[in-house]
């Protein structure tokens, strides 16, 4: 339900109230709008009781009154921050431990007791969980004001901490249950832990002065531009310099310290300054996003300009309404720290932010609270139910969400729900008439090289490429692609040949994690894939984005080759739409910049870390070929493989980049080739630790048939036909899957942990095999000699243990299983063993890591998958169905073991289960046989085997409907198959002169 203006403030109770307002101890933000609120309140009579960890400055320089009382107690803690853009979610976890968890019993009784004490009429809470459980002990109600709360934040958090850390989302989540209802302010987060919900208005502090008198104030005219410099209660502490301003700018800077000193064109606020005035009165603003800072520039109508954080989820909601309603431009963090400020200041010049609503939210939310602690009840939203749900499935993503990855939220989770807007769609025109879009196709464009083997979806990527020039700057629906859109139509010159090449994504039928150690993978390449479009140019023929352009300037070396990548669908997510480097920024010296130091550049901005994916296959050029870039790149990345679904988005990327940068630059590499370079390029640059057979789908797979290869380290034995009465499907379970992510990453220090003591254990072995060499014995009539010359070789070899897959389950069983350990921890194994010998990862000497079970499932899951091929080409019976099924399930129970499962694909392959049960009691008609996990775990899809035919695709879809009946979560299948980018090729095109599009400028 929502709260519209009602005008004429907050009319004087008839009661005397008291209210105990519990405020965050997360910076000045939260304090500051609650300043707004608690002045409405004392000024309707009324008695506020503040708990805060603030100064009190923040409220006693706004509200001078004996009716305010400040109680200085920290109750949580918020997100710990290690520099204004930084964010330390480990350190978070344990603080907000210590700070909250370890003496909440304590807490618990001391807030009962103080809140009887006041007589409390109604607890507020901003956005403090334990406030709303600590009143309902003492039977008073409570409500909360926010427009985010700690369980969604802190969800992201858990998968850098470990499980142990997830009771701390709950707990959170459980507290805010006991609120009575949330009044919710816009850009506001999913927050599934609320029974009730009233929007209200944006919170923001009134204006105290005109623009007039603070500029007299400052002693400048209207002709002076000025920039509010504003990163919140953290100061940056960044060392700021005179010609990062444009001349006649000046820079007003909010939290600088005392000891800071400032050039003169900078002018350093004091503390205590009421920044709403000097915002109201400045020309831009620039700093981090947070509700303050959003808040008040729309209200005040002032663009902003925002360097975007690391691991805050409260940040894309914020920033879609700021984009919506057309007040913000984003400052790559590069930009900011090396002082390239003038072309998003003068950009910035150019906005006209149009926010129109209300911005009395101060007023209206104290209104609210005093009508409730008056006995107002106020009635509960018919759809509250299913919005908790919706809102609670978003928190799942989040409890999966990959370290340095998008936000995880969900496409079908609409924004269309309050006012900043709908959410924006795929990027890539669709239309069902594929005639059309081949006419399109050649109408726009002369193809010189390859075909388009009647791909709709390549089709459509190049009808996109010509509509490129259709952009309008009109608020509408899809205002968040824009800036990409704009960005893609200014990369490239029409008039030059573009480079375009594809690679899907894939299925894993079988062999996932087992790829790492050796074992015999299936793999089907998927029908969606990624298109990459590549051109080179001579750098002084390169159209330069702005910011581009005036780092150049600044360097004064003439025109640099330089490469710039736009990537489609990114404003979904929470990673900036574009990237741009100078080319020789990826040498060192003579040399090609280091994979570690790539790592790490690509890793300083999280919101462009994505880049490490395509402009890593550049620097791994480098390195491993020696090829050398004297011209502009400019890349277009458009991938229809969701993200977080375990069917390599990564790779497919990776692999369509790589083809379309040789294709431009006339590198012929063999598709295995390429596939083992875009492996390094995630190992060594993203820092991802996944094995090759992803690359190795989207690089070498065909249409319908499986991929049959050795990861040792990859030898494609062959293509296996599916066989015409089998099908495979892919079910989406909505929970993000990664890679990155810590439980894949354990469970492969794991399996090299248990190599490495395998083959410790061998070595032991043999030595006393080889001492007692010479005793003669006869064992069954065999010759001694014999018998103790095969054991010795077998003994060796396992010695010297290459891949886990090269041993047999039965040595495994009878020699090794009982000797090694469920877990150990990270620093006795280095301690006894020195290394796991595996390059791509890391122990943690603090860690404590499963053994047994992450050992066992490569060892097995490559009999299965030996298995599992020689069954495809047997008879065509239920028994062989049966059969391929079992194995499946075997496997996807196998992962659950090493602890890569969750609670949505368990769900999905016991739908199946009981799909193949029911139908098998019913009448022996069951059509569907098996279903595993797939790829790295911890969520993503489940592959299902069943007969090809109209009955199995319809229970396909009564177990999608079924498991949105059950989660809220509809599902993505995938079905259907294509070519991998090998087969592919490449396509140069160029676009016909009479399409031409006009320059663009961002």
């Amino acid at each position: 339900m929502g709260i519209a203006d009602g005008g004429g403030g907050v009319s004087a109770s008839r009661e005397h109230l008291v209210f105990a307002y519990y405020v965050t101890g997360h910076g000045f933000g939260h304090a500051t709008r609650v300043v707004e609120v608690v002045w409405h309140l004392i000024a309707a009579g009324h008695d506020v009781h503040v708990v805060t960890g603030a100064p009190d400055s923040v409220f006693t320089s706004n509200i001078q009154s004996p009716n305010l009382y400040l109680r200085k107690v920290l109750l949580d803690c918020g997100a710990v921050q290690a520099d204004a853009l930084t964010v330390d979610r480990l350190a978070s976890l344990e603080k907000y431990h210590q700070t909250a968890v370890v003496p909440r019993a304590s807490i618990l009784a001391a807030e009962v007791e103080w809140l009887k004490s006041i007589k409390a009429d109604l607890v507020v809470s901003d956005v403090v969980p334990v406030a709303c459980r600590a009143a309902v002990d003492a039977g008073i109600r409570s409500v909360c004001v926010t427009n985010f709360s700690w369980d969604f934040i802190y969800a992201e958090y858990v998968m850098a901490a470990g499980h142990h850390h997830r009771s701390i989302v709950w707990q959170i989540a459980e507290d805010y249950s006991h609120c009575e209802f949330l009044l919710r302010l816009p850009g506001y987060c999913p927050m599934p832990a609320f029974r009730d919900v009233i929007d209200v208005p944006l919170v923001v502090r009134s204006l105290r002065r005109s623009r007039s008198e603070v500029r007299k104030e400052l002693g400048i005219g209207d002709d002076v531009k000025v920039v509010i410099y504003n990163f919140g209660g953290q100061p940056a502490g960044w060392k700021l310099k005179q010609e990062w301003l444009p001349a006649g700018w000046l820079c007003l800077v909010c939290g600088a310290s005392d000891k800071q000193e400032l050039p003169p064109n900078y002018v350093k606020l004091a503390k205590d300054a009421y920044t709403p005035d000097y915002i109201a009165a400045s020309d831009c603003m620039l700093g981090k996003i947070g509700y303050g800072t959003v808040s008040e520039s729309l209200a005040y109508n002032l663009p902003f300009i925002f360097v975007r954080r690391d691991y805050f989820n409260e940040e894309p909601f914020l920033r879609n309404m700021l984009e919506y309603y057309q007040g913000g431009v984003e400052m790559i963090r590069r930009d900011l720290l090396t002082g390239s400020w003038t072309p998003y200041l003068e950009r910035a010049l150019t906005l006209k932010p149009c926010y129109e609503a209300d911005i009395n939210g101060g007023e209206v939310v104290a209104r609210i609270l005093q009508d409730t602690a008056n006995g107002k009840h106020y009635v509960s939203n018919k759809l509250s139910g299913a919005r908790r749900l919706r809102d609670a499935i978003v928190l799942g993503y989040q409890l999966q969400r990959a370290p340095g990855r998008d936000i995880g939220v969900p496409d079908w989770y609409s924004l269309a729900e309050n006012e900043i807007g709908l959410r924006a769609a795929s990027p890539m025109t669709e239309t069902n008439d594929e005639n059309f879009l081949v006419e399109s196709c050649f109408e726009d464009f002369d193809i010189l090289h390859g075909e388009l083997h009647g791909l709709p979806d390549t089709m459509a990527f190049l009808k996109s490429l010509s509509g490129l020039d259709s952009i309008t700057d009109s608020k509408n629906p899809e205002k968040r692609q824009m800036r990409e859109r704009n960005a893609a139509a200014a990369l490239f010159d029409w008039e030059e040949d573009i480079y375009v090449a594809r690679a899907p994504g894939r299925l894993d039928v079988m062999g996932g994690i087992a790829d790492y150690s050796g074992s015999l993978v299936l793999q089907m390449p998927i029908r969606e894939a990624c298109h990459v479009a590549v051109q080179k140019n001579h750098p002084s023929k390169q159209k330069l984005w702005k910011h581009a352009q005036a780092r150049q300037q600044a360097k004064a070396h003439g025109a640099i080759p330089v490469l710039q990548i736009v990537s489609f669908g990114s404003e979904l997510s929470n990673r900036a739409p574009t990237f741009d480097m100078d080319l020789t920024d990826l040498m060192d010296g003579e040399r090609p910049m280091s994979y570690e130091n790539a790592c790490k550049f690509f890793s300083q901005d999280p919101s462009q870390k994505w880049a490490a994916y395509v402009a890593g296959t550049v620097l791994v050029l480098m390195t491993e070929l020696g090829v050398r870039f004297g011209q502009s790149i400019s890349i277009l990345v458009s991938s229809a493989v969701p993200e977080g679904k375990g069917v390599s988005s990564s790779a497919s990327i990776e692999v369509a980049t790589m083809s379309a940068v040789a294709a431009a630059h006339g590198l012929k590499i063999d598709p295995r080739d390429l596939a083992l370079l875009c492996q390094k390029v995630e190992n060594h640059i993203v820092g991802a630790p996944c094995g090759v057979m992803d690359q190795m789908t989207s690089a070498c797979g065909e249409a319908n048939k499986l991929l049959a290869m050795v990861c040792q380290p990859a030898e494609v034995k062959e293509l296996v036909a599916i066989p015409t009465h089998i099908r495979f499907w892919g079910l989406d379970s909505g929970i993000r899957h990664s890679v990155g992510g810590t439980d894949y990453g354990s469970v492969r220090i794991g399996a090299f942990m248990g190599r490495r003591m395998i083959k410790s254990e061998a070595t032991s072995l043999l030595s006393n095999s080889l001492a007692n060499v010479n005793v003669s014995h006869n064992v069954d009539g065999m010759n001694s000699d014999d018998y103790e010359e095969h054991g010795i070789e077998l003994l060796k070899a396992e010695a010297s243990l290459d891949y886990l897959c090269n041993l047999s389950t039965h040595r495994y069983e009878a020699l090794y299983a009982k000797r090694l350990p469920e877990c150990i921890n990270g620093e006795t194994f280095l301690k006894k063993y020195d290394d796991h010998n595996d390059t791509v990862t890391v122990i943690d000497p603090n860690c404590t890591y499963g053994v047994k079970a992450s050992t066992k499932h490569p060892i097995y899951e490559n009999f299965r998958v030996e298995a599992f091929k020689s069954l495809l080409t047997a008879a065509k019976t239920d028994e062989q169905l049966s059969s391929l099924g079992e194995l499946m399930y075997q496997c996807h129970y196998s992962y659950n073991e090493c602890g890569l499962g969750s609670d949505g694909t368990d769900r999905l392959v016991n739908l199946v289960q009981e799909m193949q049960h029911r139908k098998s009691s019913h009448d022996g008609s069951t059509s569907l046989f098996g279903a595993k996990i797939t790829g790295g775990g911890s969520g993503g899809s489940v592959c299902v085997i069943g007969r090809n035919c109209i009955q199995s695709s319809e229970e396909i879809l009564e177990i999608q409907q079924r498991y949105k009946s059950a989660t809220g979560y509809l599902p993505f299948i995938f079905e259907g198959s294509s070519m991998g980018a090998g087969k592919f090729g490449y396509l140069k095109i160029r676009r016909r002169p009479s399409s031409a599009v006009a320059p663009t400028n961002i």
